[in-house]
């Protein structure tokens, strides 16, 4: 851990020297780095300040000074919906699209700039490479919280689970028809939901229902297509492994449709073994076991 994380640091310095984001005017223009990237998060449909503020990751304070700053240059305003007074909406102006164009221009010059003494086969290493980087930056974004089984976050993921269900199975999906896991189920004592977000959108669930003195079933595992391959079922599966530990379960168990390749691909090289049907899906084709150390 030591290693990767002095190799990270020295990355991350060469990085931020590279693109000029020590920079007090970013890619030569008036401004640093910080509202530059406001200014690109606004882009030309605007947006809801709360929520370009849970995308970059910013405090509502820092925000605000971003934003007075960029009201002030003449490139951005910000006004109250009309529908609700406490929703703040920030909009480019005429001259705020002309500077993004500007910013667009000079960002494409700077990247080119970094591959011009490159041959094509660094180049392409480089792009791949960044490739990699981006997406492993992103699932370290990821986070992954117990939540209430009634929340609106909750049913979202739940309905979308119970959609691609629908969408892969041969014979379509109906949640009546399966072995239930209500919400009281997943709500503690009797089980736990976890949810994973990215920049505050949820993108994933998982959840546990206990039986005390048996095995306890694993339930509602789903992962948004825009993050698989992000390792966050893995993820998911893990830290619900960790919660049954907690709760001194000493097994855990699942059943999944055959048509879920995917998902059975997982639970094998996590450590679970095929069993015997130990109960009477009638979406299940496989049905497996794991014991916690």
């Amino acid at each position: 851990m030591t290693d990767v994380v002095e190799r990270l640091r020295s990355f991350n310095r060469t990085v931020t020297e590279r693109v000029g984001a020590l920079e007090s005017e970013f890619l030569g223009r008036s401004r640093p780095l910080g509202e530059s990237r406001v200014l690109w998060e606004i882009g030309s449909e605007g947006g809801v300040v709360r929520d370009l503020r849970r995308r970059l990751g910013l405090d509502s304070g820092y925000m605000s000074r971003m934003l007075r700053s960029l009201e002030a240059q003449g490139l951005v305003t910000v006004k109250s919906s009309e529908d609700d007074r406490r929703v703040r909406t920030a909009h480019l102006t005429a001259r705020g699209r002309r500077e993004i164009a500007v910013l667009d221009r000079r960002a494409g010059e700077l990247a080119r700039s970094i591959v011009a003494p490159l041959d094509e086969k660094q180049r392409a290493k480089l792009a791949d490479a960044a490739e990699t980087i981006r997406r492993l930056f992103e699932a370290s974004l990821i986070v992954v919280e117990p939540e209430p089984a009634d929340s609106a976050d909750a049913r979202w993921c739940i309905a979308q689970y119970f959609d691609e269900l629908g969408r892969r199975f041969e014979m379509g999906f109906g949640p009546t028809r399966s072995i239930p896991a209500a919400e009281a189920d997943m709500t503690p004592p009797h089980g736990v939901l976890l949810i994973a977000r990215l920049r505050g959108r949820p993108v994933g669930c998982g959840a546990l229902k206990l039986h005390p003195g048996e095995p306890t079933e694993l339930k509602r595992m789903w992962v948004d297509p825009s993050v698989r391959g992000l390792g966050l079922g893995r993820r998911l599966l893990r830290e619900l492994e960790q919660h049954a530990a907690d709760a001194g379960v000493k097994t855990l168990r699942l059943e999944t449709n055959g048509s879920l390749a995917e998902a059975i691909a997982l639970y094998r090289s996590a450590g679970y073994d095929e069993v015997p049907a130990f109960n009477d899906e009638p979406y299940a084709h496989h049905w497996f076991e794991k014991r916690l150390g």
